[in-house]
């Protein structure tokens, strides 16, 4: 299997570095599907070009990525900027090879725990129970996944800063599997100081490291806010100025630019009167953080990598600028929940959803903005067909996952005076 997965990750290289060299990547770093106001390539070249010249990037409104990724990547853009994109290519296939480990771990530690369990699991379940071979073939899947998937190829593509996030959220996920607390915290505050949103995944990391421990909760809490003050410290020492909060986590936080993406933010906020704006914002910014948290770690506080894929794919959907390479990096994790996929009932309407809006977006887009024949309705009609589609896909893996734990106790078929009954959730 290691050979497959070397020969994989060639493959998904040659493919990014093919369509790096075609005019595909300059049409990919201009659409707003995938390049974002936070990680567009031509924003973080101009944040770069102003810090060299000894101008503060974060005087206007141009520039909001976290200084430390400027200065870390400054060098290579002024001197070796012909080499960029395989870099970004390298980050990708990190990212991937992360993905297929996590993913490994999490299959053996799922055997491990079922050793324990299956003596209380009901007789007609083995279908519905990890096996020795989803030792290889989850890895595999979610390896393929990843690495073929056209929303993260294209956004490696655009060079956009997603490919950076995707890595940090992937280092996360693995840190947690395989018990690192303390690079997990440190990579989570480099990420939530970045970016704002990851601060959630605080809940499944609690979960996997302190769950009967009160105490150890406190101090793990303290450390990943330290951590996150030490950041910002790190921060201000490459700009000797706390300007950057304010051009990044406030313009995450108070939505100042209203560009077209796949959100939810820019129409609404665009159509609203302006003396609502702080109530709304207030309500948006709490959906997409704090508002799923407490009732899915409780109703998850068993499978804290479910409950961390959750999370990330709400913030996908609900952030303030999201993009399609944030959408396909929860989609990898999804062969984690193979054995739930037998309870998923939307598959086809997801899938119907996914390819119908996504081949919209560009023919809308154009008749929006360059044909004069449509408006901002048609365009935002198709991204909030696609937000639902996501809905539904998350609310059917959570259904499914209920669902097999229900029957892993019960059995497949259950009886009601002799006819078997259908399992449904209200």
């Amino acid at each position: 299997m290691d050979s497959n997965r070397y020969k994989l990750l060639l493959l998904g290289g040659a493919v990014r570095l093919y369509f790096s060299n075609t005019s595909l990547a300059s049409l990919i770093g201009n659409r707003v599907e995938f390049a974002t106001p936070l990680n567009s390539f031509k924003r973080l070249q101009e944040g770069v070009f102003l810090l060299q010249q000894g101008v503060d990037p974060y005087g206007g409104d141009l520039v909001h990525e976290s200084p430390l990724l400027l200065k870390a990547l400054s060098g290579i853009l002024l001197n070796y900027a012909q080499w960029l994109p395989i870099l970004y290519i390298l980050f990708d296939l990190c990212t991937a090879t992360l993905l297929y480990l996590l993913s490994h771990t999490f299959v053996k530690q799922k055997l491990k725990q079922q050793q324990g369990e299956c003596k209380d699991y009901a007789k007609d379940t083995e279908e519905l129970q990890y096996s020795e071979n989803d030792q290889f073939k989850i890895p595999e899947l979610v390896l393929l996944a990843y690495l073929f998937n056209p929303l993260t190829i294209l956004s490696c593509v655009g060079l956009t800063s997603t490919v950076l996030s995707n890595l940090l959220l992937a280092l996360i996920l693995y840190t947690m599997v395989k018990r690192q607390l303390f690079i997990c915290v440190i990579v989570l505050a480099f990420e939530t100081v970045r970016s704002l949103y990851p601060v959630v995944l605080i809940a499944p990391l609690l979960l996997i490291f302190a769950r009967r421990s009160v105490g150890l909760s406190i101090a793990i809490l303290m450390v990943f806010v330290t951590s996150c003050f030490a950041v910002a410290g790190a921060n201000f020492l490459v700009m000797n100025s706390w300007n950057y909060l304010d051009g990044t986590l406030g313009f995450i936080f108070y939505f100042r630019d209203l560009q077209p993406n796949i959100g939810l933010f820019w129409y609404f906020f665009t159509e609203m009167f302006e003396h609502f704006r702080t109530m709304f914002l207030i309500t948006f910014q709490l959906n997409a953080t704090v508002l799923y948290l407490v009732p899915l770690s409780i109703k998850l506080r068993k499978e804290p990598l479910l409950l961390a894929t959750v999370l990330i794919a709400l913030m996908a959907v609900f952030r303030a600028y999201p993009s399609l390479g944030d959408v396909g990096f929860y989609l990898a994790l999804l062969p984690l929940w193979r054995r739930c996929w037998k309870f998923m009932a939307h598959g086809f309407v997801v899938f119907t959803f996914f390819l119908i809006t996504l081949s919209m977006m560009g023919a809308l887009w154009h008749l929006w903005i360059y044909a004069g024949s449509a408006n901002a309705n048609f365009y935002f009609g198709a991204t909030l067909a696609f937000s639902t589609g996501q809905i539904f896909l998350i609310t059917d893996l959570l259904f499914a996952h209920v669902k097999r734990v229900f029957c892993l106790y019960n059995g497949q078929r259950i009886l009601i005076d002799g006819e078997e009954a259908r399992i449904l959730l209200e």
